[in-house]
């Protein structure tokens, strides 16, 4: 499979379980790859590489066929790593208290903006989309900020765990003002946007967390709002319904998540992004319920 393994090790980035300069990794990875986007894929909390509980690339960015943990959904496999694209798996220490990953995650950003203009040096002509779930999502929107030229294409933000002023900050840069963002988010995850926006203060007045807020260039897609699935099944992507009523991963466990992230990230999904952008436009419909847990708190909520 063509995945590169990278991580952030304090300011700079390192070939996975090596500790090695990436440079040279990634000419070689551009070199053999089939023409076709790379494809960057970046973990949230929790998450530390190279250790052996929690090493994300031993979870969601491994290339395996079967995990035993349900919520360890093979990234590089839904996202076509080796058919469509060249998969580029970003660790970052991920785990601590939440405010110490929050303030990690923005270091974590700009280590990967040295990766993502790194790939732009050494192949210009190759297009760079991603996908950050979570804290994952504050990573890519702090190398957004930090890249002083554009670079990446399709930024697909699930569940984002960020504050909307540092969105303001990634919109505003030279890349940012390029890149075309997908926000995907759902009912699953109202509880943990109400922990991070209680526990993680910003020091902007009034800022609010992505999951709260809304911003004229972030459309949202939401997974729990029946016009925004029927206009994703008559694009041919039909999504599964809400199976837990609790659940910080349904935007990548949810059946028939990853064809849509896959046909983003795709050769036509300039297009596809741009009808998606028009279903996400449409008012939410009234989410009945959508606060209620009548069942037990544990009752059919994620682990």
């Amino acid at each position: 499979m063509a995945l590169i393994r990278i991580d952030a090790a304090g300011d700079r980035p390192v070939a996975h379980g090596m500790a090695t300069p990436v440079g040279a990794e990634l000419e070689r990875a551009l070199a053999r790859s089939p023409a076709g986007p790379v494809v960057l894929m970046v973990h949230g909390y929790r998450f530390l590489p190279g250790d052996p509980l929690h090493c994300p690339h031993r979870h969601i960015l491994s290339d395996h066929a079967a995990h035993s943990c349900h919520k360890a959904a093979s990234w590089p496999r839904g996202m076509g790593v080796g058919e469509d694209c060249l998969g580029l798996a970003f660790g970052w220490p991920a785990r601590g208290s939440i405010w110490q990953a929050y303030a990690r995650a923005e270091g974590a950003g700009l280590v990967l903006a040295r990766v993502i203009a790194e790939i732009r040096r050494l192949d210009p002509a190759r297009e760079i989309h991603a996908l950050g779930h979570s804290l994952g999502a504050r990573v890519l929107l702090s190398a957004l900020a930090a890249l002083e030229r554009p670079a990446l294409g399709r930024v697909l933000l699930l569940a984002g765990a960020d504050h909307a002023s540092h969105l303001e900050r990634a919109l505003a840069s030279p890349a940012g003002r390029r890149a075309r963002l997908l926000h995907v988010t759902s009912a699953e995850n109202r509880l943990f946007d109400l922990l991070l926006g209680g526990l993680v203060t910003s020091d902007t007045l009034g800022d609010r967390v992505l999951g709260q807020a809304s911003h004229p260039d972030l459309p949202e897609l939401r997974l729990d709002d029946p016009q925004h699935l029927a206009g994703l099944a008559a694009l041919g992507f039909p999504l599964a319904g809400r199976q837990r009523r609790i659940c910080h991963w349904s935007t990548y466990l949810r059946p028939g998540a990853f064809p849509l992230y896959r046909a983003l990230t795709g050769p036509r999904g300039a297009a596809l992004h741009a009808e998606v952008t028009r279903i996400a436009a449409r008012r939410p419909a009234a989410l009945t319920g959508a606060w209620s847990l009548p069942l037990p708190w544990g009752a059919n909520a994620s682990s």
